[in-house]
């Protein structure tokens, strides 16, 4: 050995012909050495002699990876410290999807246990030869064991990706299902099994074959290629700053938070109108002019050195997970009710620890929603914390007296105020009863719409206009379309 202490060695993908000269004179050298694993191609052609202890039994004694490393760590750290230290060698290389090694050097510098890292081939340079692809310039490299913890990929499906360590079909059934949050079945992808290796091969498939393959084991990977550029949220974000660059178009150089607010709205009814219609096509369409709107605000925003689209990812994303701790935390809620409780609850702790314990609970709902919404949201929040009727008959009860106020209130002020509270009040029925009340009205506007134009077309196919025909006649059309299905 060239030093004492702990000597970290990659051992290649699994041909001993990748093995560095450094690599093969130190273990021709050696008298023993300590493998991650045994089960690795090239441990049979290692230097007859050199006597091989591995971890394997750890892997089979321990309940999860975390407890692994965590183990493996600590006896190299110990077996560092003896006069003749130790190797320990790792397939690939050592710093190539190898969670051990960087802790190891971590803790291992801390306590004065002298490190040298002898490099390897990882095995992602065959890999890469194997599909006939350059990692360069954004390849995706993930871990199969996180990705298939995942519901969503954690990368832009715009680039391509390698995820190693598909050891068993379960785990390739796993990634699989994640992949699918993005990707189609059929998306063509490659396995790839023991790259470098004389038993290497590559299957071409469709993505959810993948679980299906015979040679899954420990040396196999999964190789995605990249969709187009345009189904990346970055690329996305790239367009909308060139738009604002001096190279890019004077109107949206010019916009300002102030003058983009009626097309938020104006994108935001859109689509609801997509979702009154139940068109998925029209949905996918506003909902992509909303996005527009939200990442234009961001760069004029991050333009300014207001606030970045990383720092809106970043609240939004500490909010969610701060406010569902029994989704991931330890607290068990399994009513709807109990959550939306403790969402109050969580909020006033929120408010309490940044200075603003005042404030009221409903200060939250923004005072531009539209009337109907804004009502629904006050009751909703009060209703949380004890504010509301023990039982519907109280409700219907209310608008009773609030229509009889409105017979005896006088003036256009009083009227007006009655009316208000009539309104407050059905809002809170259609609440009690489920019926999102904004939704409703706006469907029996459409119906009044739809019906109103029967009366309209029958007086053009008469010849007529509509301010001819008597108050009977329009009735007549309305009732005949009223009892029509739209």
């Amino acid at each position: 050995m060239e030093t004492t202490g702990i000597t970290i060695l990659g051992l290649g993908p699994g041909n001993q012909d990748y093995l560095t000269r450094r690599a093969w004179r130190i273990l021709n050298t050696a008298e023993e050495i300590y493998l991650r694993t045994i089960h690795h191609p090239v441990v049979p052609d290692l230097p007859a002699g050199l006597r091989k202890h591995s971890f394997d039994a750890v892997y089979d004694e321990a309940e999860k990876f975390e407890d692994v490393y965590e183990q493996i760590v600590a006896e190299v750290l110990r077996l560092g410290k003896r006069p003749e230290g130790i190797i320990y060698a790792v397939p690939g290389h050592p710093f190539v999807a190898e969670a051990t090694c960087p802790e190891i050097v971590r803790q291992a510098k801390r306590t004065g246990i002298p490190v040298q890292v002898v490099e390897g081939i990882s095995f992602i340079a065959p890999l890469l030869t194997a599909v006939g692809v350059d990692a360069f310039p954004h390849m995706a490299l993930l871990d199969a064991f996180e990705l298939s913890k995942k519901h969503m990929p954690p990368f832009p499906p715009s680039s391509p990706a390698i995820i190693a360590q598909i050891h068993s079909r379960m785990v390739a059934s796993e990634v699989k299902l994640s992949l699918m949050g993005v990707y189609s079945d059929d998306f063509p992808v490659k396995l790839i099994h023991a790259a470098g290796t004389d038993q290497e091969i590559v299957e071409e498939l469709q993505l959810f074959e993948i679980d299906r393959s015979e040679h899954i084991g420990l040396l196999t990977a999964l190789y995605l290629p990249g969709m187009d550029a345009a189904t990346s949220f970055e690329a996305f974000q790239n367009v909308i700053a060139h738009l604002r660059a001096p190279d890019g178009c004077p109107w949206d150089q010019e916009q300002t938070h102030q003058s983009l607010r009626p097309h938020l709205l104006e994108e935001a009814y859109e689509a609801l109108s997509a979702l009154d219609n139940e068109d998925p096509e029209a949905m996918r369409e506003e909902f992509g002019d909303l996005l527009l709107q939200i990442v234009l605000h961001a760069q004029i925003a991050a333009e300014s050195g207001e606030f970045s689209m990383a720092d809106i990812l970043r609240g939004i994303h500490t909010k969610l997970v701060s406010r569902h701790p029994h989704v991931f935390g330890d607290l068990v809620l399994e009513e709807p009710e109990s959550v939306l409780l403790n969402w109050e609850k969580l909020k006033a702790e929120e408010r309490a620890a940044n200075g603003n314990s005042k404030a009221s609970l409903l200060d939250g709902v923004a005072l531009a929603l539209p009337a109907l919404v804004q009502a629904e949201q006050f009751q909703l929040r009060a209703g949380r914390v004890g504010f509301d009727w023990p039982d519907i008959a109280g409700v219907y009860y209310k608008i009773e007296e609030e229509l009889a106020e409105i017979h005896t209130a006088v003036g256009k002020i009083n009227q007006s105020a009655e009316i208000g509270d009539l309104l407050f009040a059905v809002v809170n029925l259609a609440r009690w009863l489920g019926i999102d009340a904004e939704s409703s009205l706006r469907e029996a506007n459409t119906r009044f719409r739809n019906r109103f134009s029967k009366i309209e077309s029958e007086a053009r196919a008469q010849g007529r206009v509509v301010s001819d025909m008597t108050l009977n006649e329009m009735e007549r059309i309305w009732r005949a379309a009223k009892n029509k299905p739209l």
